[in-house]
């Protein structure tokens, strides 16, 4: 992974800023944080801190995910959206294209994850791993493939990814829990597409949303 790293350069988008958050469109196949070593320092923090020289993170999207990402501007906003993630108040919607036609129209995934140690940083399905809970809508069905948006109740690592891939419905494109065909995607079809927090200003439900590019 890293050797291949060659993050788009497209020109930084912001969806909103004030005096204490911005939201940014990340793209597909850049960083949210800088990796290990020289070659993985461009991410999406380092692109917002040359606008924002005062920003500060609050949460991550994986690499080959695009959407909706929010930063904090202040000591104050940081740690209170920090709480807000934590608390799992923040209201979070996806879109993702899946392998196959879906039988049913909407469910609920609900199954423990864990780091998948020999294969970090691939995740598993474990009776011991810690909670987490997707619950998914389909939109269309065609061609061999669903749409769907996603609703993750928790933010686990690769939550969706391996919960999609548990009903037999990988995410399109995902190099780790996709194989053959599904996997024969310039991207991995997944994207951020709503974010709602608390303003840290007042406290007012603050929704941002970018439409998914595929």
């Amino acid at each position: 992974m890293d050797a291949a790293y060659d993050p788009p350069q497209d020109p930084l988008k912001i969806l909103h800023d004030d005096h204490e958050l911005v939201f940014v469109e990340k793209p597909a196949g850049l960083l949210s944080v800088p990796g290990k070593g020289e070659h993985l320092a461009d991410c999406l923090i380092e692109r917002v801190r040359r606008v924002f020289p005062t920003v500060l993170l609050v949460h991550r999207l994986d690499r080959d995910t695009s959407g909706v990402m929010v930063f904090a501007l202040t000591p104050l906003a940081q740690r209170h959206l920090g709480w807000q993630f934590e608390e799992r108040t923040t209201k979070k919607t996806y879109i993702a294209r899946l392998w196959g036609e879906m039988a049913s129209s909407e469910g609920t995934v609900d199954l423990p994850l864990m780091v998948d140690w020999p294969n970090r940083p691939r995740q598993m399905v474990h009776p011991e791993g810690r909670p987490a809970v997707t619950r998914w809508k389909a939109l269309k069905r065609a061609n061999g493939e669903t749409r769907v948006r996603l609703f993750p109740e928790t933010g686990r690592s690769h939550q969706l990814r391996v919960h999609m891939a548990s009903l037999g419905h990988p995410i399109l494109g995902d190099p780790f829990y996709s194989e053959g065909p599904a996997r024969d995607f310039d991207r991995l079809m997944l994207h951020a597409e709503s974010l709602q927090v608390r303003h840290p200003d007042g406290g007012r439900p603050f929704k941002v949303t970018s439409p998914a590019p595929f």
